[in-house]
This record gives structure tokens, sequence and C-alpha cells, in this order.
């Protein structure tokens, strides 16, 4: 099958490319730059999401797009041109071009209850209804937080973890996560491409085996880490918000921002059915192997 992918450069990207590689797709890439694909699987269309005309040619010829570009930190305009409008004129690319299957990343959280807290949560409702109001045959997918060893917040876990006096936990640590390793991710897009009707038209919440409290997983990170000593500091979210403002002015991703706070402190962050689990029938890694390979 014949699949473009979007976001392929990015932390989950890689590990949906490789995937889709493996059930032998042909596939192409969206990139910005043709030079941060060149590891990867996958032949690389120069492009962008805020322009039209490249979402048009990178479209043709395709019998399914998978969808994973997003920003996790910018100003609101970024988040409405890049991920809500762009996804709204690449899901109208697709549908011109007869693509039978759109399959897109969103995030666990995701909802109409939620979608004003913060604007990744709205843009992330936004490609939902993009996409669902397309008529397009689509499969969407909302992960938890997702653990790699080499990007995504977990590192930035791990440094604190060892690097810090005392292991800082946000608020009370008593919300839960349920994290999923990125290759099990790639493995439920790779799934979804090819899927029977039974998974289509539907959205799937995605979390790994284990649901676990913060203080908890602070304890197993820890363990896994070797490090059973050093206390624990409960800080919170208050002071938090404070640190956040300061990080947030300097360059780069910045893992801490406000709006993460915002959407720690709206509440859990794990699923609430099993659907994926029993429709797709996948092995998932557990939360304490997840630590180990990322150590």
């Amino acid at each position: 099958m014949k699949v473009l992918l979007t976001g392929g450069t990015g932390f989950v990207g890689p590990a949906v490319v490789r995937a889709l590689a493996d059930k032998g797709h042909d596939l192409k890439l969206l990139v910005r730059d043709s030079t941060r694909s060149r590891d990867l699987p996958g032949r690389p269309v120069v492009g962008e999401m805020t322009n039209n005309a490249s979402l048009r040619s990178a479209v043709e010829d395709i019998d399914a797009v998978v969808h994973l570009v997003a920003i996790r930190q910018g100003r609101e305009e970024q988040f409405k041109r890049v991920m809500e409008q762009g996804t709204r004129d690449l899901v109208a690319a697709a549908k011109d071009a007869g693509v039978r299957r759109f399959i897109l990343m969103s995030a666990l959280g995701t909802s109409e209850a939620t979608k004003d807290l913060v604007p990744y949560y709205h843009a992330k409702w936004e490609m939902e209804q993009a996409v669902k109001g397309s008529g397009l045959e689509h499969v969407i997918f909302r992960p938890s937080f997702v653990f790699g060893r080499d990007g995504g917040i977990l590192p930035t876990f791990r440094k604190l973890a060892k690097l810090t006096p005392m292991t800082p936990v946000i608020g009370s640590g008593e919300q839960r996560i349920q994290p999923i390793w990125i290759d099990d991710v790639g493995a439920y897009f790779a799934a979804a491409v090819t899927s029977a009707e039974a998974v289509a038209n539907r959205t799937f919440e995605l979390g790994g085996p284990d649901a676990v409290s913060w203080n908890e997983f602070w304890q197993r990170l820890r363990a896994a880490l070797g490090i059973r000593r050093r206390p624990i500091a409960h800080i919170p979210i208050r002071l938090m918000r404070i640190n956040a403002l300061l990080t947030e002015r300097l360059p780069g991703d910045i893992p801490l921002t406000r709006d993460l706070l915002t959407m720690l402190e709206h509440g859990d962050n794990v699923v609430s059915n099993d659907d994926a689990v029993r429709t797709f029938q996948l092995p998932l890694i557990p939360l304490d192997e997840q630590l180990r390979r990322a150590i």
C-alpha cells in the first residue's frame, strides 16, 4: 500500500515509519528538510503543513495518510495555522485525491470538555473534527504519554532522577498516568493502515499495560536507576508555574510549560476503555520494561 506520512522526523515519527516499512508499505514522507529523513526508509517529499500546494502534490497516488504533525508550544496562532488549518487542508487534499484511509494522531485527554483548556487540546480537537467530518474512512488514536529512550519527556525525567539532590514531584503525585512505549505506538499505526472494517471510523485511546500514580512512577524510575535513598519533594503547582514562566522564554523545545502543567493538573491521563487492546490485540511493553530500556 502507498502511504504518505507527515511528522515522520519528530519524536514518534521514526517508530511509525519503521513499523510501516516493516509491513512492506511504499512510503512517502512529507518533510520540510529532506536531509532530516535520510536515515529513514521511504521517499522524502519536501513540503509544509502551511503550504496547500505541497500537500496536494504529496497525496497524489496515495492509498492512506498517516498524520502525526503537531507542535507542543508556541503562539496560539501557530497551533491554528499548523495543526488546525494544516489538517483541514491535508484532509481536503486527501479526499480530492481519492485516499482510502486517513489515520490521525491525537492525544489522550482531548475532548469537547478540554478543548478550551490549552491551545494544544483545542488544536487536537479541531483536527479530530476535520477528520471525522471529511467522509474519509479514518482511524484516530489518542496516546497517553509516549516513552522512548532518546526523545519525548522520559529523558528529562531520567536526568532529574539522576542529577537532582531530591526528586521533584509536581503536586501531590496522586494523579495517574499510563505511559506507552514508542514502538507500541508505531505498531498500532501500522496495524491501522490495513486493518479490516472493524477499526474504520473509530477513535482509540492508547496506553500501556500499567496505570500508575506519579508517586509510583518516580519510585519505579528510581528503582530502575538504582537510586534508593534520595528524598522525594512534592512541589506545589503554583511554584512550578513560576519556573515554567521562566523556562518558556528559553530557546528550543522546553519540556516544562505552563500549558503542560495545566494539562497535568486537569486530571488523570489514563485510558477510559480497553477498545484498542481488544481490537488490535497487540503485545504491549510493561512500564518496568519501558524504564529498563530507557536507562
